[in-house]
């Protein structure tokens, strides 16, 4: 009777490790899954500004986003769902905001932008500065 007892025990410890592992290599996926994806997000929006010289509002128009004012500057945002599809904002879990910011040399040949890539509870995954020849 207690050979079986240790065993059930051993057999007890195996099966919580085993749970545990399982459990990280799912956080680790989600957070893998949500890098890359805001990876692609971030290179699209980035190639995106670029394309069209640094113009909010055709970007925003390329991306399916919409444009908005933040701080007196115009701003794109693109929200995506759970699954990384685009979506409204009612439905989002993430989303792209592009910001203008003003050249601090004063110079009116280039655009920069400051892109980031977020969690609606304020996470950021990633960020970037993007800068376009004005055309």
């Amino acid at each position: 009777m207690m050979e079986q007892l240790i065993v059930i025990a051993v057999f007890a410890v195996c099966a919580a490790a085993c749970v545990k592992i399982l459990a990280d290599s799912y956080f680790t996926a989600i957070y893998t899954r949500d890098t890359s994806n805001a990876i692609h997000a971030a290179e699209s929006g980035a190639e995106s500004y670029k394309a069209v010289s640094g113009d909010i509002g055709k970007m925003a128009e390329i991306m399916g986003g919409e444009v908005v004012s933040i701080g007196g500057e115009a701003s794109a945002i693109v929200y995506y769902d759970n699954d990384w599809l685009l979506c409204g904002e009612e439905n989002a879990v993430y989303r792209l905001l592009m910001v203008n910011v003003k050249p601090e040399d004063g110079t009116s040949a280039l655009s920069i932008g400051e892109l980031s890539v977020e969690k609606l509870t304020g996470e950021v995954i990633m960020s970037l500065t993007v800068s376009a020849r004005r055309g």
